[in-house]
């Protein structure tokens, strides 16, 4: 038996291991058992200094939406789990508890920036599926904020639907448009989002033509209002640029313009400011000049650091795969058991979790700028008084006099979103408002500045004792 790919399928979007170990709960008694997992990272992608936090309102949507249908259940009995735990998944929905901090949010290595509370099935069933949109996301929402910082205030679009992997195009448009992107070219995604669209021509419509002017001419006729011209099918200085500006004044005449012309190749700074000055000669100083061609953080940085003219950006593969890095390393680890805190030890302490149920809190200076933030116990005092190096405790900080605002909020009750949930749009000018009051040495591109995450005492001394009774036991 197989099955064709459909919404209606989605509990199986999981690995394995995660619906065996559920059905390993339900035999074993186990199945109502309470849990909370915390979701966090460990290291920034792209050598950064943060992340940027997306994904939650497309997980908390798809949470909504679990089914076991009777093919689901059918390919389920065709892997041989036990036809007990199949009839108990007929009827089964997501009814947990979700906590996490805003779409949007300017998050860092070891916080716990969503926690998940439920039975044991449930919390199982669905650690997959919120790694995948967790962890995909927010790579790219950090990657499209480091571009949109790149790019100086300039606007870009985000151009890569052909190059993404797959329909994970879709939540990497939405992604984009969070970390910064003003548009996309993806008609679906922008549908779904509810995001601007926008797009030129390929060159392809212009070797359709019996010459460069006439495909020109005939774009400008069907698009008189949003025309925007694809200058280097040939060459761009001796034809593309000279036909743009034939074009362009013909418009005049009819008291329209031209909007843009488009590089797309070659030597992008230097046929730019050629671009800009021979527009200028001809009286076409508001035609904008659109790039695109393999941009990155680095190179649109390079570019304008050269003083290239170039007033929009269109980026897309190295965007929407996040390159260089192919993932951000989000985990999700149980830390608590029946409101016992748990523990995973590992002979690299860096990789033991924090245990327990705990709280998230952003620290802000006079100036209101990120100070650091603080993960403690959800039983501790606030405010908070002192906060401790995740792993050499020596290094200490005092944040009583601080302003201390928490950053985790229930989304989900029960199964049900029970708070809204930010559009792209919304979580894009959040992220925005957020980025702005995080100190520049952070933000950098070569080595940012480590932003101060600390722990309280009393979450110090819970994984401290928890840990050395488990080392003992071994």
């Amino acid at each position: 038996m197989s099955l064709e790919y459909t919404h209606q399928h989605m509990t199986l979007f999981t690995d394995l291991y995660e619906l065996t170990m559920a059905q390993g709960y339900f035999l074993s008694g186990r199945a109502d058992q309470r849990a909370r997992f915390d979701y966090f990272f460990r290291n920034n992608p792209f050598k950064g200094g943060y992340v940027l936090f997306a994904g939650l309102k497309d997980l908390c949507q798809q949470l909504t939406q679990l089914r076991f249908d009777e093919d689901t259940l059918a390919y389920l009995k065709q892997l041989d789990f036990n036809e007990d735990f199949i009839a108990y998944l007929k009827d089964w929905r997501f009814t947990g508890n979700i906590s996490a901090v805003k779409e949007g949010e300017v998050v860092f290595p070891l916080e716990p920036i969503l926690q998940v509370e439920g039975d044991l099935v449930e919390t199982q069933i669905i650690e997959s599926l919120l790694l995948n949109t967790l962890n995909f996301e927010s790579l790219i929402a950090t990657k499209a904020s480091r571009i949109a910082h790149a790019c100086q205030g300039k606007p870009f679009a985000e151009f890569g639907l052909r190059r993404a992997q797959g329909l994970g195009a879709i939540q990497a448009t939405h992604a984009a448009i969070v970390g910064g992107a003003y548009a996309s070219s993806n008609i679906l995604a922008s549908a779904i989002h509810g995001i601007p669209t926008r797009g030129t021509l390929a060159h392809s419509w212009i070797q359709q033509f019996d010459s460069e002017l006439e495909a020109f001419r005939a774009w400008a006729d069907l698009y008189p209002d949003h025309c925007v011209l694809l200058v280097d099918t040939y060459n761009t200085l001796n034809s593309g640029i000279p036909h743009a500006i034939t074009v362009a004044k013909e418009l005049e005449q009819k008291n329209k313009k031209l909007v843009a012309i488009r590089l797309d190749s070659g030597d992008l700074a230097y046929l730019s400011k050629k671009a800009r000055q021979i527009l200028d000669e001809h009286g076409l100083e508001d035609v904008k000049i659109y790039a695109t061609n393999q941009l990155d953080e680095y190179l649109i940085k390079s570019l304008l650091d050269q003083g290239a003219p170039i007033d929009l950006f269109g980026v897309g593969t190295r965007l929407v795969t996040g390159h260089p890095d192919g993932a951000l390393d989000g985990v999700y680890k149980l830390a608590t058991r029946q409101e016992t805190p748990a523990l995973k030890i590992s002979d690299n302490f860096t990789k033991v979790n924090l245990p327990g149920h705990k709280h998230l809190f952003r620290i802000t200076d006079q100036d209101g700028k990120f100070y650091g933030d603080a993960i403690s116990l959800a039983s501790s005092p606030t405010p908070l008084n002192t906060i401790y190096h995740p792993y050499f405790p020596e290094q200490h900080t005092q944040i009583h006099t601080r302003e201390q605002t928490s950053l985790l909020h229930v989304v989900m009750e029960e199964g049900k979103i029970v708070a809204p949930l930010a559009t792209a749009l919304e979580a894009a000018a959040y992220a925005k408002e957020r980025l702005e009051k995080l100190p520049p040495e952070h933000r950098r591109f070569d080595n940012p500045h480590t932003y101060k995450v600390g722990i309280t005492q009393d979450l110090q001394e819970l994984r401290s004792s928890i840990y050395q009774k488990l080392r003992e036991q071994i």
